[in-house]
């Protein structure tokens, strides 16, 4: 089959098959192709959709975005399933397998290293929200005041008790953040949520990710479970276990999307 070559991730050569209904980006499903130590997993894409002024018009359009970025990730989750995937960036593409062999070979070590440490271990994002100060007011507007006088005094109240539950919150999240990390190998603190943009429900308070030995993933989870209602008007939310994301470094989620065109 003609066509560039779409690069989902780099990893080490492995045994285990990938589950045999990942279609792959563009429908054509992932195949790998092993240079030296190395395996990248690829699958053909059409120039028409991906060469750079195609890919560039793409990249405006939210539901190609999304189908793609959906597809893409079914790779990732499938092959963190039998191993430890290095990822790249969203539609990282190549001429043919000559572009991906030779991106291989000049990153050979950096890429060693990097699954090296990333091996046997896996991804948790652990995001904790407190109710928003419009969700106290909303909730608190059935009190129907009886003068103008007790209208400003329900109005202080109502600040002092959102900036009491924010300090709660910020305590909470500090001493949860410790504790996972005691229980992690690493961990990466993210700029919090804009909830206009997630849609999640609250102020986002922590917004965190842990590597975790696969073999540990169990205990950690248990471990997030225990918090989660420890203080009433909080909200603990944990996803995963993903691919390494954001432990990868500079060599997986950050990769020119055009490198290695002609």
């Amino acid at each position: 089959m003609t066509g560039l070559r779409y690069v989902y991730a780099v990893c080490r050569p492995f045994g285990a098959a990938l589950q045999a209904q990942v279609g792959g980006v563009a429908g054509d499903p992932p195949r790998l192709l092993t240079h030296r130590g190395l395996v990248a997993v690829v699958s053909h894409v059409p120039e028409a959709d991906f060469a750079e002024e195609p890919l560039r018009s793409h990249l405006e359009d939210l539901d190609w975005l999304t189908a793609t970025a959906r597809a893409h990730q079914q790779v990732i989750d499938a092959l963190t399933a039998v191993t430890t995937p290095l990822p790249l960036r969203l539609a990282t593409v190549f001429r043919d397998d000559s572009g991906v062999r030779v991106m291989m070979e000049e990153r050979e070590e950096s890429f060693l290293r990097t699954l090296e440490r990333l091996d046997g271990r896996v991804e948790w994002g652990v995001k904790v929200y407190v109710e928003s100060a419009e969700e106290q007011s909303a909730a608190a507007a059935a009190e129907k005041p009886a003068s103008g006088r007790e209208y400003l005094l329900q109005r202080r109240r109502r600040t002092r008790a959102g900036e009491e539950m924010w300090q709660r919150a910020e305590e909470f999240a500090t001493r949860l953040h410790q504790a996972l990390s005691g229980r992690a190998d690493d961990a990466r603190l993210h700029a919090p949520q804009n909830p206009a943009l997630s849609g999640a429900a609250g102020r986002n308070v922590l917004n965190a990710a842990y590597l975790v030995p696969r073999d540990h993933s169990e205990e950690f989870v248990e471990l997030v479970d225990r918090t989660k209602d420890d203080v009433p008007g909080i909200r603990v939310e944990l996803t995963g276990p993903w691919a390494a994301y954001s432990f990868a470094g500079e060599n997986g989620g950050t990769e020119d999307s055009r490198e290695g065109r002609s």
